[in-house]
């Protein structure tokens, strides 16, 4: 067996070898479709050639199988959705070990502190003591020295601690704000830049316990994109992102003040409208159906126009007894009520649609 040390050479060497494959492999890619070679372009094609990210190699293969090239809007959309999660990761990494840095460097100074005042309390009880046994005038004048210079030491290891105190603190609130950026971009779905399922649980429990308290009403809207699935099957998943972009940007236009919105997952959305009555929840609903199919889907690659996007949505109110389980239960038995009759409308709990649904499932 060869010795430790050859074992770790070998290893990075290795190591060199393969990251180098997969930087060829990233910059063959760029050559062979007459690509930039930015950073953008680089990052994509290297993440493509370790296969690390499997969606994002999945849409590639896919987009090129069907186009034969990628375009710039191409490029720009695979990157903000792709990777934007792997950088917040980085970062992450990089702030906790500026944090573990920094508190390693404070407690080695208060390490320095406490000792220096050890030996400062040590040098006042040997000179307390030897003042005692002093006969005369210059080795009265020894221990004072002695003093001065211990207490000289103390003030300057005291300042040099408070002035790095002083600092500490002010890096400590630069990475709470880092943290703060971080948190949010962790609560944020990176494609519509709306809220996450992650936010929208925290949100709703949250909302249902102040409507509780305040003994207000609460509502919930569940909306779905009609026959998303087809826009992926016809034209990629690359123009399926889109369509949940363009669906994200009518929320985030349509529903504002104190309304929480979400991306709950996949092509299914969720609106919490604190305060609101069941028919005020309509309105906003059908002001949100209407505003998502008033636009037209152009397709940033080739500006074909696609036609418009629908969305079916199911509405709840709160109800006694309710948790957040419940309250989205009946929220998406509207939604699938209606689905199944139509779609591209707005269906609540107090609608025979609804009764039908349940109606269906319990005897299904």
């Amino acid at each position: 067996m060869p010795p430790a040390r050859t074992q770790n050479v070998t290893g990075i060497l290795d190591e060199q070898e393969r990251t180098l494959a997969f930087a060829e492999i990233a910059l063959g890619q760029i050559k062979s479709l007459r690509q930039t070679a930015i950073p953008r372009n680089y990052e994509i094609w290297y993440v493509y050639a370790t296969g690390y990210n499997s969606a994002l190699n999945k849409v590639i293969n896919e987009t090129l199988a069907r186009n034969g090239r990628l375009t710039e809007a191409d490029l720009d959309q695979l990157h903000d959705t792709y990777l934007s999660q792997v950088r917040t990761t980085d970062r992450i990494d990089q702030v906790g070990a500026r944090v573990i840095g920094e508190i390693d460097d404070v407690m080695a100074l208060i390490t320095d502190a406490l000792e220096m005042a050890v030996n400062f309390n040590e040098s006042l009880v040997g000179a307390s003591h030897t003042l005692g046994l002093a006969k005369d005038r210059a080795q009265v004048k020894l221990v004072i020295e002695s003093l001065v210079k211990s207490t000289r030491e103390v003030h300057d290891t005291n300042k040099a601690l408070e002035e790095r105190l002083h600092c500490s603190k002010s890096e400590v609130s630069n990475l709470q704000q880092s943290l703060e950026a971080i948190r949010a971009e962790s609560l944020t779905d990176p494609l519509t830049a709306l809220g996450n399922r992650k936010y929208f649980d925290r949100a709703l429990v949250g909302a249902i316990q102040a409507a509780v308290n305040a003994s207000e009403p609460l509502s919930l809207l569940m909306l779905d994109i009609d026959h998303f699935k087809s826009f992926n099957d016809n034209y990629g998943h690359l123009t399926g992102d889109q369509v949940l972009r363009l669906v994200g940007q009518s929320l985030k236009q349509t529903i504002k003040g104190q309304d929480i919105t979400a991306r709950y997952g996949g092509e299914e959305f969720a609106v919490v409208l604190p305060n609101t009555s069941l028919r005020q929840a309509l309105t906003v609903a059908d002001h949100l159906r209407r505003a998502v199919m008033s636009k037209e889907l152009k397709k940033k690659s080739t500006g074909e126009i696609l036609g418009r996007v629908t969305i079916s949505i199911g509405v709840s109110m709160l109800q006694a007894g309710d948790d957040m389980d419940s309250l989205i239960g009946r929220a998406d038995a509207c939604l699938y009520a209606a689905k199944r009759n139509g779609r591209n409308r707005v269906i609540c709990e107090v609608d025979p649609e609804y009764s039908a649904e349940i109606t269906q499932i319990q005897v299904a």
